[in-house]
């Protein structure tokens, strides 16, 4: 994001849920003479009304930055209604694929395309060690940018390659997922029995389950964990106050059983139903 964007005549929109690590980015970038906005989370409205605001022409240049697929609320960033607003407004646009990678969309290809709106993210991000499961990150990007960045970008120029195995181990996590698709399908189908065990609509396999404070989060994650579950809890400063929260994160390498034992022991604590999941 800091080479992308660090330009006077750059105007940068970022929401204000996005991942710490594009804040840091964005904060190099700012450093450098860039000029950073951030709009409420998801607020198409919002950013609206800033671009409208913005200075446009006479070399300025505007980046909006969003992730695709939050991480702390397992919700997702309006593509459709981001891909319209390029379309007035002429800006590049920027998502973070991170927690969407080998996840949403028909080829694992994110929640862009998921949504249909591929073409119109100029700078697709991501990271190798999620769904992936191996080291480092990637830039999916036109070769003009390419071009770009790989002068422009100092954590690319004044860094060493990833290791090999790291490439390989990468190189064979994407193949298993070409060619076991039904790995993907499971990992939806677990969505959508814990979805009707929160009692909520099943976005995405990410679940934040709100219990208020951080002492009450940290207690039902505790006792998660003796009962055999690692429910991370998520509290302030990552998450507002009075927002502390279990995250959920399902994967496709769980069981049908891990799952429905997951489901008793929540709903055992109070913090879901267990709707048939002995059938499972």
């Amino acid at each position: 994001m800091a080479a992308v964007a660090s330009d006077p005549g750059v105007e940068i929109f970022s929401d204000e849920l996005n991942h710490a690590s594009l804040v840091d980015g964005l904060r190099l970038a700012k450093a450098s003479g860039a000029k950073l906005r951030v709009y409420r989370h998801n607020d198409m409205e919002q950013l609206a009304q800033m671009l409208e605001q913005a200075p446009s022409g006479n070399g300025t240049r505007r980046l909006v930055v969003t992730d695709s697929l939050f991480s702390m609320d397992g919700d997702y960033a309006p593509l459709k209604e981001l891909a319209d607003l390029k379309r007035r407004h002429g800006f590049l646009l920027a998502v973070d694929e991170a927690h969407a990678t080998l996840v949403c969309g028909k080829r694992g290809a994110g929640a862009a395309e998921m949504m249909g709106v591929e073409d119109a993210v100029d700078l697709h991000l991501g990271t190798l060690s999620k769904s992936i499961g191996s080291f480092g990150g990637f830039l999916a990007c036109s070769a003009a940018w390419k071009s770009l960045l790989v002068t422009k970008a100092r954590g690319q120029v004044f860094s060493t390659a990833l290791p090999l195995p790291s490439v390989a181990g990468a190189l064979a996590g994407i193949r298993v997922a070409q060619e076991e698709p039904e790995r993907r399908a499971l990992l939806w189908e677990h969505t959508r029995t814990v979805g009707a065990a929160l009692g909520a609509k099943p976005q995405s396999p990410i679940f934040p389950v709100i219990v208020g404070s951080a002492e009450r989060a940290l207690a039902a994650g505790q006792e998660l964990w003796e009962r055999g579950f690692h429910v991370p809890a998520i509290r302030p400063p990552t998450v507002p106050a009075g927002t502390s929260r279990l995250r959920l994160s399902l994967s496709a390498a769980h069981t049908r059983s891990d799952v429905r034992d997951l489901i008793l022991a929540m709903a055992d604590m109070g913090l879901a139903k267990a709707p048939e999941v002995a059938k499972l």
